[in-house]
């Protein structure tokens, strides 16, 4: 029996809500020091593309550490109503037997994503290149989400919009190409879904399929497609930049994938530890891929104390145990080219920077006012009823630390479990309690994220 997450039944797809129709209040106040070693789920990003390449591949593959929550059971179904066997076989263990590539069956209901942009973008473009028809849709803020983005190089390749809301919102039904054909495509924006829509297409396609990044996004799509034995290289392109080039038409073979601790869930732990006073808190197996981890680099830019140690990989992917203690932060400059290593970090390092001495200045967030939210008025909002001064300048945001945070506020998630959490951390430090106004999203990518903050010492209610 798979976990199922709460349910949002009731709930029309074409509302446009603010919190869910049973939202879950809570409070977060400041109390002792967190102190304890945990582990993380595992990174959402690896969990996708796990079930999506079990279920291009010929044979078994073996996950374990699967993130088991709503946004990766949604790939999961979806790939069983695409013609896969999806199997759970214990806690975080997962069992997929593949289709091949180009093998998915034209399912008989929508795909329904609920709130997932990587799942939905993902599995987009591996239907694309399967002589299929499938109609995606998801959750009042998926719905409300673009992907024209995505459909423009998928629509080069012989994929097909047969039917779909303004500007390619869902619900849609997508027409996978019946004989696909490769590209050259150069990502207008830094995106690692972009980028994974088309290299899966690009597996059904003769020839070579090449990506063209002129700021490089996450590689976990490439090292896993390799993991997998596709035949992918990637070159440096420019000074900041990655030209990915891969050939279609080859098998993939099942394999094991051990999925390492999220370090975007991990930030949440992370910056509670260095903002409570005294706090000594270890992390285990948290994925350390240069590519994912700006959030460390710059929090330890800004003083943190974070230290690695038991360092191994698996399936390309680097991890380690990070030991995280208290620390007086200062104001720092992020640079733009950092955004793409740290895009869903920025809320909480947002938060840390509140807690700082100084200014902290992050540059180039375009990217997060098209998430679940407009996460960057999002995050200013939460700021600002905290007490926190706080400026929107264009795509950056600006924080006046005092190395203090007044607190007090209530917080709006708009429906976004980055935000709840990020709101729920800066409670574990402000001289006041922080109110969050629903949390039910939180189970879209951390379950189990109050029940673990709670262990390590945080005082929600």
């Amino acid at each position: 029996m798979w976990y199922l997450p709460p349910s949002r039944e009731g709930v029309s797809k074409d509302t446009i809500l603010t919190h869910s129709d049973q939202p879950r209040p809570l409070q977060s106040r400041a109390g002792g020091p967190l102190t304890g070693k945990v582990r993380v789920p595992g990174d959402k990003s690896i969990s996708h593309r796990a079930l999506i390449l079990g279920a291009l591949a010929v044979g078994e593959t073996r996950i374990s550490g699967l993130l088991e929550g709503e946004d990766v059971l949604n790939t999961a179904k979806s790939m069983q109503a695409l013609g896969a066997r999806v199997e759970r076989t214990g806690n975080f263990a997962w069992k997929v037997h593949g289709v091949g590539v180009a093998g998915f069956a034209e399912p008989k209901t929508a795909l329904d994503f609920g709130n997932s942009g990587t799942g939905c973008r993902l599995v987009m473009g591996a239907v694309a290149g399967c002589p299929i028809s499938a109609v995606f849709d998801g959750d009042a803020s998926l719905r409300s989400r673009p992907m024209r983005r995505i459909l423009d190089p998928l629509e080069k390749m012989g994929a097909r919009v047969v039917s779909g809301g303004e500007g390619g919102r869902l619900p849609l039904t997508l027409q996978g190409a019946r004989d696909p054909l490769p590209i050259t495509y150069k990502t207008p924006v830094a995106s690692a879904q972009i980028k994974s829509a088309v290299l899966l297409a690009g597996l059904a396609a003769p020839g070579t399929t090449t990506v063209i990044e002129t700021e490089a996004s996450r590689d976990h799509t490439e090292l896993m497609l390799r993991h997998f034995g596709a035949d992918i290289t990637s070159a440096r392109e420019g000074q900041h930049g990655r030209r990915i080039t891969l050939v279609g038409q080859g098998e993939l073979h099942g394999a094991s994938v051990v999925v390492p601790a999220d370090p975007s869930s991990a930030a949440f732990p992370v910056v509670a530890a260095l903002i409570a006073e005294g706090s000594d808190v270890v992390l285990s197996d948290v994925m350390t891929n240069p590519l994912r981890t700006g959030l460390f680099t710059t929090l330890r830019e800004m003083g943190a104390s974070i230290e690695e140690s038991e360092v191994r990989g698996d399936a390309g992917e680097p991890m380690a145990q990070l030991r995280v203690r208290a620390s007086k932060l200062r104001g720092v400059e992020v640079p733009p080219e950092r955004a793409p290593s740290m895009i869903d970090e920025y809320l909480v390092l947002a938060v840390a920077a509140s807690f700082a001495e100084g200014t902290t200045v992050m540059r180039g967030l375009h990217e997060l006012r098209v998430k679940e939210s407009d996460r960057l008025e999002a995050t200013a909002d939460m700021l600002r009823v905290n007490g926190v001064k706080v400026e929107v300048s264009g795509d950056d945001l600006i924080v006046e630390g005092r190395g203090h945070v007044p607190g007090g506020g209530l917080v709006a998630t708009h429906m976004d479990h980055r935000i709840a959490m990020s709101a729920l951390v800066m409670g574990c430090a402000s001289d006041q309690p922080v109110r969050v106004d629903d949390t039910t999203f939180i189970a879209t990518s951390f379950p189990d994220f109050i029940p673990m903050m709670r262990a390590l010492g945080a005082e929600f209610s």
